[in-house]
């Protein structure tokens, strides 16, 4: 077994941790080389107060970094041990990696890890093609893989329901004049390496929409001219809601969202209900599901979603300075 993860692995392992996916494309991670162990850190200078006051969006994404650290390690033969939360002392600290037997990756890390580079978020319409019956049980699985379920909303009466409380949900935020502005902040309409850029938001949302849509600067619509008729909706959830269940979260979105894209589909993020405490109170209660939902995704068949620009490598490691 190897004495520990040198730096030269570490940041070739952070090119790949740092697509993961974050609220408004904040990037709240850093990545920390010390004794030997790769460390996930939370950044709390990208903490978004207004959206995320818990800091839950900020353990999600850095959940999902860790699981992209996770797959890296694995194909280049240096496989993880991962202990969560592993000093209570220091709460930024969200996960330690220490290097595990060496092994050869397994086709599934294979094709998590290829499918990487290519998984975007789509804020755009989707197909009107149905998601087959073995996509949905791939989906269900990558979330039962990292100890987490997935519900899915199949049927115009259940995505309408669910379609109602996120509205609500959206208009509570929405009234909120520092969530506003500080979404505002975070949207790019120049080039740089982190926010949301314009061209990535998506068609303007329209009052008829079945699901709400975030004002990212997308395009305006056709008056009247329907979103999507019936998206599939599906709900991630954790067994709790503690900081180590929302990282362990995480690490289900990112496997959930690579598994989606090896299999064709295009998937968005709608946080709103859970960003909302008394909305995702009755999204579980709706759902008669044990644990707390942690995200819901949209997902369906559409054109290839657009990247969105990430911070380089050296800005988000910490190294030892005889290491850097």
């Amino acid at each position: 077994m190897d004495i520990g993860y040198t730096a030269a692995q570490l940041r070739t392992a952070a090119v790949d941790a740092v697509r993961a996916p974050s609220l408004h494309n904040t990037q709240p991670w850093r990545l920390r080389l010390r004794d030997g162990g790769i460390e996930v850190l939370a950044d709390p200078s990208r903490r978004l107060p207004a959206t995320d006051p818990s800091g839950w969006g900020v353990r999600i994404a850095c959940g999902a970094a860790l699981f992209n650290l996770r797959i890296a390690l694995a194909v280049a033969g240096i496989p993880a041990r991962v202990r969560l939360r592993p000093d209570p002392a220091e709460p930024d600290l969200l996960a330690r990696l220490v290097p595990d037997l060496p092994r050869r990756p397994t086709p599934t890390e294979q094709s998590l890890y290829a499918a990487m580079p290519r998984r975007f978020s789509n804020r755009q319409p989707f197909w009107p093609d149905p998601v087959p019956a073995d996509a949905r049980w791939r989906l269900g699985e990558a979330a039962h893989a990292e100890q987490c379920w997935l519900e899915l909303l199949i049927g115009v009466s259940a995505v309408s329901a669910f379609g109602e409380l996120a509205r609500s949900a959206h208009r509570v935020l929405e009234r909120d004049p520092a969530y506003r502005a500080e979404r505002e902040r975070w949207l790019r309409r120049e080039p740089t390496p982190d926010g949301v850029p314009s061209s990535a938001g998506g068609p303007q949302g329209e009052p008829q929409d079945v699901l709400p849509t975030r004002a990212y600067g997308g395009r305006d619509r056709a008056p009247g001219r329907d979103f999507e008729p019936e998206p599939l909706v599906g709900v991630l959830g954790s067994v709790g809601n503690t900081a180590v269940d929302q990282v362990i979260a995480g690490q289900a979105l990112q496997r959930l969202l690579l598994t989606a894209t090896d299999a064709g589909l295009s998937v968005s993020m709608l946080s709103q209900p859970i960003e909302v405490p008394a909305a995702r109170e009755q999204l579980r209660l709706s759902l008669g599901r044990f644990g707390t939902p942690q995200m819901v995704l949209r997902i369906g068949y559409g054109q290839p979603g657009r990247p969105t620009p990430r911070r380089g490598v050296d800005e988000v490691l910490d190294l030892p300075v005889a290491q850097t």
